[in-house]
């Protein structure tokens, strides 16, 4: 099939086709990604360039002390790498009476996004980390330009997180948060970033940088240990998928919440999708039927892989339960679905791709915006909030426990199609991501979108039981259509961009390159040669 772009919707952006491309959510940490492979970099070496520079160009949506999860194909096969962290040893339910915080010193798990580079690096990339990481430590010692996105998002969690341990004196210089262009530094993150580089991580998880991240979160009434951070290692975990027709969706195992996106895409793949357009109230109902028959299993059974011990992706993945589940739509009504009984017989998103034929799909996060809000003073280190992700119910397979991985929403996403790969793409922004991951999916490969203009379609976000948010730019007519099922809608503001997240997808070619898009709810861009 070949390339066509027929925008349907109003764009501020076209698809950008290469043989060498970058797709982000800020621009400055394209042109990083850009300049790793000028300088001879192949699209591993462009992934970690960018992730770097993103922590520091866009803080709000991650950073030093972030958790991350790629899928990359090498040119031959497909890989997943699961380099999230784990909770502190000293971490129970007992610790958490009142349930588990949303920020601060007892939200914050092992970072793993350091240790996503490193392995990146060394089982594929062609140059040395201190080259690869040299665009993002300029940034941070230089300084960048705020973006308008990000510039709001800053100055919106200032107001959360600004008393928290270390936040202030990094991120808020002159006690507010930087405008958009305005000029920021952050020293700290350019010297653990040199630090990196020279040790290969090694100091981030057992030296110095370890030392400094355990006595401050310790000083300040956490529990995590410099043993907590030398344990923490990242896992080639390999892919689950899910076909739809001919196209494979691949996903990384849990303890992500991909495997939602595979459901989904199973369950409507025993109903009548295919008799509709993209923007069809049918297709639209069924797409959020599906997901939400999805999503409860996925909170009832999801966690740490090693601690799904009564019900696996095997079971939920099984084509005969999936079949059950879809029997349960009602292409007429809205339904609060309840969880299923399945047996054996669950942010900045980048990609990237290059000449030679690799691509990569690549996501990193500190959860909710800044994450944690607790920042190592001195460091530049923000760390994530990712202990929120635990329940404390007991018996749950998410339950909290020192040493686990918890629930994660951050899923990068790859596409297959014949055993060739196909597209590398993703969506940031929580729980949408795996509802986002079937809306980019089906309008790429059922209904022919490019990249940019999937991007650019209207998005709808499944909340909870019957209750659903649009984006305005879903036609009335549809939003009427869709209350008068029985679905409970509220039309949010499109400055709402974390709520329907922020889309980067890269696409080969059949006659060869690339087409790659970049959501319009962010500062982004994708970019080429």
């Amino acid at each position: 099939m070949h390339f066509r772009h027929d925008p349907v919707y109003s764009s501020r952006r076209s698809p950008v086709l290469a043989d060498n491309v970058v797709a982000t959510s800020q621009p400055l940490a394209t042109q990083a990604g850009l300049r790793i492979l000028q300088q001879g970099g192949n699209a591993v070496d462009a992934a970690i360039a960018t992730a770097a520079a993103l922590t520091i160009v866009e803080p709000s949506g991650n950073g030093l002390g972030s958790d991350a999860f790629c899928i990359l194909w090498d040119g031959t096969q497909l890989h997943g790498l699961n380099a999230s962290g784990r909770a502190p040893a000293a971490w129970g339910p007992e610790r958490f009476p009142q349930g588990m915080p949303q920020i601060g010193v007892d939200s914050v798990t092992v970072p793993g996004a350091i240790s996503a580079w490193v392995a990146l690096s060394e089982k594929f990339g062609k140059l040395d980390l201190a080259t690869v990481l040299a665009p993002a430590i300029s940034y941070a010692e230089d300084g960048f330009v705020v973006s308008p996105v990000i510039a709001s998002l800053w100055a919106k969690a200032a107001k959360k997180l600004g008393d928290q341990p270390g936040f202030a004196e990094t991120f808020l210089p002159e006690g507010r948060a930087p405008r958009a262009g305005e000029r920021f530094r952050n020293p700290g993150a350019a010297s653990t970033l040199r630090a990196i580089a020279e040790t290969g991580g090694k100091a981030f998880y057992e030296g110095e940088i370890a030392e400094k991240i355990a006595a401050f979160l310790q000083a300040n009434g956490g529990a995590m240990t410099t043993d907590d951070l030398a344990a923490h290692r990242a896992d080639w975990c390999g892919t689950v998928h899910q076909s739809f027709g001919n196209t494979e969706l691949h996903e990384i195992p849990p303890n992500g919440q991909g495997i939602a996106a595979l459901m989904a895409l199973g369950i409507l793949e025993h109903t009548a999708i295919r008799d509709y357009g993209p923007d069809d109230l049918a297709a639209i109902h069924l797409q959020i039927e599906a997901i939400k028959l999805a999503y409860r299993d996925l909170h009832a059974y999801v966690a740490d892989r090693e601690y799904m011990t009564a019900v696996d992706e095997t079971a939920l993945l099984d084509p005969a339960y999936l079949k059950t589940r879809a029997a349960l739509i009602d292409p007429e009504r809205a339904i609060d679905h309840g969880v299923g009984a399945p047996t054996r017989g669950g942010t900045v998103l980048l990609a990237t791709a290059d000449a030679s034929g690799m691509m990569v799909s690549y996501i990193q996060s500190n959860y909710a915006g800044f994450g944690s809000g607790v920042v190592v003073p001195g460091i530049g280190v923000s760390l994530q909030n990712r202990g929120s992700g635990f329940t404390t119910t007991p018996g749950h397979p998410n339950c909290v426990a020192g040493g686990k991985r918890p629930f994660h929403t951050i899923i990068p996403g790859f596409a297959m199609e014949g055993g060739a790969p196909l597209m590398a793409f993703g969506m940031m922004g929580g729980p949408i991501q795996a509802q986002g991951h079937v809306q980019l999916l089906l309008r790429t490969r059922l209904w022919g979108q490019d990249v940019q203009t999937a991007a650019d379609a209207p998005r709808w976000r499944m909340l909870a039981g019957l209750d659903v948010a649009c984006e305005p730019t879903l036609s009335a007519e549809v939003i009427e259509g869709l209350r008068a099922l029985g679905h409970q809608i509220t039309v949010e503001a499109p400055d709402n961009a974390f709520g329907f997240g922020g889309a980067q997808l890269v696409q080969r070619l059949p006659e060869g390159g690339y087409a790659a898009g970049s959501d319009p709810r962010k500062d982004g861009q994708a970019a080429g040669f």
